[in-house]
Parts: C-alpha cells; sequence; structure tokens
C-alpha cells in the first residue's frame, strides 16, 4: 500500500545503488572466504543464518538491546494516540509501539515492511518534549518505515555484521592463536582472511553511512510535510541534541551500536572523528532544510497544514 507520505525518487536511487554495491562486496567476500576457508557449504550456512536473523528478527534485536519493550494503549494513551493520528493521516499500517526506558532522549524504527515494523521511543524523550515536538519525531520514523529504507539499512548493515563476526572469530580462534597450531600457513591464512574481512567491513562502513545521511534528511523533509510544521521538528532536534550531547560518552556506547537507526546519533560532547563518519548530517545542516520547508510552506500564516 502506498502512504501519503509520497515517494522519494533520490531516496530509492541511492537504497538500490547501495543494495547493488553492497552485493557486489557480499558476493566477493563469500568466494574470498570459500577460497581461503576451503569449505563453501561451512561459509554459506553461517553467512545465510546470519543474514535470516537479521532480517527477520531485527526488531527484536533491536528491541532486545535498547532495553525496548511493546506497550499498550492502557499503559501509554497519548503515545499511541499520536502514532494513530499519524498512520491515519499517512495512510499506512501502525507499527507496534515500544518504550525504552532510557533515560537518553532518542526514537528509532525498525522492521523488515511496513506490516512487521516497530517505533520505540525511550522514556527521556517522552518527558523531555512537548506534544508537537513529539508528533515531529514520530513522524520521522514513521517515514523511515514507510520509504522502506529501514529494511535497507537492516540488510546493507549485515555485511558489517558478518565481516566484524568474521574478524573476531580468527583473532580470538584457537586455530589462530591454540598452542602448537601457530604455523606459518595457518598464520598467513587467517591473517588473509581478517585483511580481507576488515576490508569489507570498512567498505560497508562507508556505503552504510554516505546512505543513512540522505536517509535521515529525506525522513526530515517527510515529517515535515506531513505535519505542516517543521518548526516542531526543528525544536525536537535542537533539544534531543543539546541534552545527548551532555551525556558522558562512557554511558553511550552501549547505544551507539545502533546509530544508524536513531533519530539523532548518541555523541557526546566531544564526538571528535566520530563526526566525520557519523551516520547523521550535522545538526546545522537538517536545521536549514527545515528552514527551508517552513519558507516554502509559509508555516507561521498556515500552522498544522500538511504541505
Amino acid at each position: 500500500m502506498q502512504s501519503r507520505f509520497g515517494s522519494d525518487r533520490r531516496l530509492t536511487v541511492r537504497m538500490g545503488l547501495t543494495l547493488f554495491l553492497l552485493g557486489l562486496l557480499y558476493v566477493a567476500f563469500v568466494a574470498a572466504l570459500i577460497v581461503l576457508l576451503k569449505s563453501w557449504v561451512l561459509v554459506v550456512v553461517i553467512a545465510a543464518g546470519v543474514l535470516i536473523a537479521q532480517y527477520w528478527f531485527s526488531d527484536r534485536i533491536a528491541l532486545f538491546a535498547m532495553h525496548g519493550r511493546v506497550v499498550e494503549r492502557e499503559e501509554f494513551p497519548e503515545l499511541h494516540a499520536v502514532v494513530d493520528r499519524l498512520c491515519a493521516i499517512a495512510d499506512m499500517p501502525k507499527p507496534v509501539v515500544a518504550v525504552s526506558n532510557m533515560d537518553m532522549p532518542n526514537a528509532f524504527a525498525t522492521g523488515r515492511n511496513p506490516d512487521n515494523a516497530v517505533v520505540c521511543v525511550t522514556t527521556g524523550l517522552l518527558r523531555r518534549l512537548e506534544p508537537a515536538e513529539l508528533e515531529g519525531v514520530l513522524a520521522h520514523e514513521l517515514s523511515h518505515v514507510a520509504h522502506k529504507d529501514v529494511a535497507v539499512i537492516t540488510v546493507a548493515s549485515f555485511l558489517g555484521v558478518l565481516a566484524g563476526l568474521v574478524v573476531r572469530f580468527a583473532f580470538y580462534s584457537e586455530i589462530f592463536g591454540g598452542r602448537g597450531r601457530k604455523d606459518q600457513n595457518t598464520l598467513a591464512l587467517f591473517a588473509m582472511v581478517m585483511g580481507v574481512s576488515a576490508a569489507v567491513y570498512a567498505i560497508s562502513f562507508l556505503l552504510i553511512r554516505a546512505l543513512s545521511r540522505y536517509r535521515e534528511l529525506a525522513a526530515d523533509r517527510a515529517a515535515a510535510l506531513l505535519t505542516g510544521r517543521p518548526s516542531a521538528l526543528a525544536s525536537a532536534l535542537t533539544k534531543v541534541t543539546g541534552t545527548i550531547a551532555r551525556i558522558p560518552s562512557e554511558d553511550l556506547r552501549t547505544a551507539q551500536a545502533f546509530n544508524a537507526f536513531y533519530f539523532t546519533p548518541a555523541l557526546g560532547s566531544d564526538p571528535g572523528l566520530a563526526r566525520l563518519f557519523s551516520t547523521h548530517p550535522t545538526l546545522e545542516q537538517r536545521l536549514e532544510q527545515l528552514g527551508r520547508i517552513s519558507a516554502e510552506l509559509g508555516e507561521a500564516a498556515t500552522p498544522g497544514k500538511a504541505g
């Protein structure tokens, strides 16, 4: 079913190109592992198992990792009411609603398609945002679901996860460091496996971040047009980013693994090099775009009207 978020041709092209390039990289990676390990059955089974698990259970994995739980309308009636209203406006299926008991204000969406999606917000976000700001954040997350880019990011991140697992296995396995097996051939073999895996991880890392930065701008734009209140979304962005910046970096480490899915990345007060490789555009870029949309909509003259 086509939602009223509208199609984003540039986002669709970028998603297709990213999946194509990652697909080629995936085939090359699996082929290299088969040649090096000489066991195509083992490689294919592991690769297929990880892909299926990540695709089918991505929502459960994300909720578990971020301590989220599904909540019913009776427990969070206002949250459900906002999601209901936005889904009705957007003409899309209502996702499962979840809440994470975290002070860090944030939200994320996950799931393989609009009929099997989850939108989760933290208690820190619910405490800090005004109703119009919360509506803007939820519209942003729903647009990820409607445009299916959350599913693309889930599949795209699989290759990096697989490469990372191979690197860890090679580094910690007894084959690499066990007594009596440190012969030159074994060391050379696993050095090559680690080298190939590290290269694949690095390339997939860069491809995913390039797509992720654009998809966040696309979601901001879609949310602003759906709600007709880009200023409310801008206010939420400013408030959430400022609050996260005051949280010590060591308290954000667990959350940082899921930055590609978050409304705002979990970066501390001194992001340093992390900002260069961020999954999101800068706050300034996002606010600048919302300012242009506000001017186009004539927001002050027609508050609350969708464009």
